[in-house]
Protein backbone atom coordinates (compact mmCIF):
# COMPACT_ATOMS: atom_id res chain seq x y z
CA UNK A 1 0.00 0.00 0.00
CA UNK A 2 2.45 2.75 -1.45
CA UNK A 3 -0.44 5.14 -3.30
CA UNK A 4 -2.18 5.24 -6.42
CA UNK A 5 0.56 3.32 -9.34
CA UNK A 6 1.15 6.01 -12.06
CA UNK A 7 -1.81 4.65 -14.32
CA UNK A 8 -4.48 5.17 -11.20
CA UNK A 9 -2.68 9.13 -11.19
CA UNK A 10 -3.32 9.65 -14.94
CA UNK A 11 -7.09 8.61 -14.52
CA UNK A 12 -7.42 10.93 -11.23
CA UNK A 13 -5.70 13.71 -13.07
CA UNK A 14 -7.64 13.53 -16.24
CA UNK A 15 -11.42 13.23 -14.14
CA UNK A 16 -10.14 16.56 -11.93
CA UNK A 17 -9.97 18.10 -15.83
CA UNK A 18 -13.10 16.28 -16.95
CA UNK A 19 -15.30 17.81 -13.79
CA UNK A 20 -14.00 21.26 -13.88
CA UNK A 21 -14.33 21.43 -17.74
CA UNK A 22 -18.25 20.21 -17.13
CA UNK A 23 -18.48 22.60 -14.21
CA UNK A 24 -17.05 25.84 -16.25
CA UNK A 25 -19.78 24.20 -19.23
CA UNK A 26 -22.83 24.85 -16.40
CA UNK A 27 -22.10 28.71 -16.01
CA UNK A 28 -24.45 30.34 -17.87
CA UNK A 29 -23.21 33.70 -19.87
CA UNK A 30 -25.25 36.71 -20.04
CA UNK A 31 -25.52 35.61 -24.08
CA UNK A 32 -27.33 32.45 -23.24
CA UNK A 33 -30.25 33.71 -21.27
CA UNK A 34 -32.35 30.77 -19.53
CA UNK A 35 -36.13 31.95 -20.84
CA UNK A 36 -36.85 33.40 -23.48
CA UNK A 37 -37.71 37.24 -23.28
CA UNK A 38 -40.91 38.35 -22.33
CA UNK A 39 -43.24 40.15 -24.32
CA UNK A 40 -45.13 43.05 -22.99
CA UNK A 41 -47.48 45.01 -23.74
CA UNK A 42 -47.06 49.14 -23.94
CA UNK A 43 -47.91 50.12 -20.53
CA UNK A 44 -46.15 47.03 -18.98
CA UNK A 45 -43.23 48.28 -20.63
CA UNK A 46 -42.95 51.31 -19.96
CA UNK A 47 -42.99 50.32 -16.63
CA UNK A 48 -40.26 48.02 -16.88
CA UNK A 49 -37.98 50.69 -18.17
CA UNK A 50 -38.95 53.09 -15.64
CA UNK A 51 -38.23 50.99 -12.76
CA UNK A 52 -35.26 49.25 -13.75
CA UNK A 53 -32.55 50.56 -11.18
CA UNK A 54 -30.40 54.13 -12.35
CA UNK A 55 -32.89 55.89 -14.48
CA UNK A 56 -32.49 59.26 -14.42
CA UNK A 57 -35.40 60.37 -12.38
CA UNK A 58 -33.81 58.12 -9.34
CA UNK A 59 -30.75 60.55 -9.85
CA UNK A 60 -32.55 63.85 -8.82
CA UNK A 61 -30.87 65.61 -6.14
CA UNK A 62 -33.81 67.03 -4.20
CA UNK A 63 -37.44 66.52 -4.34
CA UNK A 64 -39.45 69.44 -5.71
CA UNK A 65 -41.50 69.21 -2.81
CA UNK A 66 -38.77 69.59 -0.64
CA UNK A 67 -38.66 73.73 0.89
CA UNK A 68 -35.39 74.34 2.37
CA UNK A 69 -35.64 76.87 5.46
CA UNK A 70 -32.80 79.25 6.96
CA UNK A 71 -31.56 78.43 9.65
CA UNK A 72 -32.74 80.88 12.66
CA UNK A 73 -30.65 83.57 13.75
CA UNK A 74 -30.19 84.44 17.38
CA UNK A 75 -28.61 88.22 18.66
CA UNK A 76 -24.97 87.61 18.44
CA UNK A 77 -24.87 85.70 15.27
CA UNK A 78 -22.87 86.74 12.70
CA UNK A 79 -24.64 86.61 8.72
CA UNK A 80 -22.20 85.58 6.61
CA UNK A 81 -23.25 87.04 3.90
CA UNK A 82 -23.14 90.71 5.12
CA UNK A 83 -20.61 89.77 7.87
CA UNK A 84 -22.76 92.19 10.13
CA UNK A 85 -23.41 90.61 14.01
CA UNK A 86 -27.11 90.59 15.41
CA UNK A 87 -27.63 93.19 18.18
CA UNK A 88 -29.09 91.80 21.00
CA UNK A 89 -33.22 91.78 22.09
CA UNK A 90 -34.33 95.65 23.08
CA UNK A 91 -35.77 94.89 26.30
CA UNK A 92 -39.86 94.52 26.88
CA UNK A 93 -40.79 97.64 28.94
CA UNK A 94 -44.13 95.86 30.28
CA UNK A 95 -42.38 93.18 31.84
CA UNK A 96 -44.51 90.90 32.01
CA UNK A 97 -43.34 87.88 32.77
Amino acid sequence: MSGYTEDEKLRLQQLRALRRRWLRDQELSEREPVLPPRKLGPVAAFWERFLRPGGLWRQQKKPHGMVMANPRIFPGDRILETGEIMPPLKEDPHKHH
